[in-house]
């Protein structure tokens, strides 16, 4: 191997540990920032939740979530790189989140489990410096007919 090619793997190896360190960094800094906050802000969130914003448009993201889970896995923190360029070229854009559930099971439990995804990923975009004025929750909506069970564990963001 010439020393041109093993300097390019140097530089390839680099960035790849640089971002791969940059993942670890905020999950361990979304961690702490969680450990930290006795609750979200509540009057956000109420205003959040109260918005009855359609959605418009196909979803930007979707993050999906484990069966029972609201824990947004540590790949998904990417969404923001997104969801920041979207919403830098539109000022006047909000991010709308939509958690979803299937119709099976409790009923209740699940639209808290589908609010308590769409929170998460809040919490996720709030940690990577996403206003959360121009964040909005939409009411859990539960997914109907036949698709995956993947697709009844989601939380879509839109951007509008």
């Amino acid at each position: 191997m010439s020393q041109d090619e093993n300097e390019t793997q140097g530089v390839v190896f680099g960035v790849l540990a640089g971002v791969i360190f940059g993942v670890i960094a905020l999950v361990a800094g979304l961690g702490v920032w969680k450990a930290g906050q006795s609750a979200a802000p509540v009057a956000a969130v109420a205003v959040a939740e109260e918005s009855d914003i359609a959605p418009v448009g196909e979803a930007l993201a979707k993050v999906y979530f484990a069966v029972g889970s609201a824990e947004v896995a540590a790949a998904d923190f990417m969404v923001v790189v997104p969801t920041a360029e979207a919403l830098a070229a539109n000022p006047q854009a909000i991010v709308l989140l939509s958690g979803f559930h299937d119709e099976s099971g409790d009923p209740a439990m699940n639209a808290e489990l589908a609010k308590q995804r769409a929170l998460a990923v809040r919490d996720v975009l709030l940690a990577g410096h996403i206003d959360i004025q121009r964040i909005k929750l939409r009411k859990p909506e539960s997914t109907l007919g036949g698709g995956s069970a993947e697709e009844s564990r989601r939380v879509e963001i839109r951007v509008q």
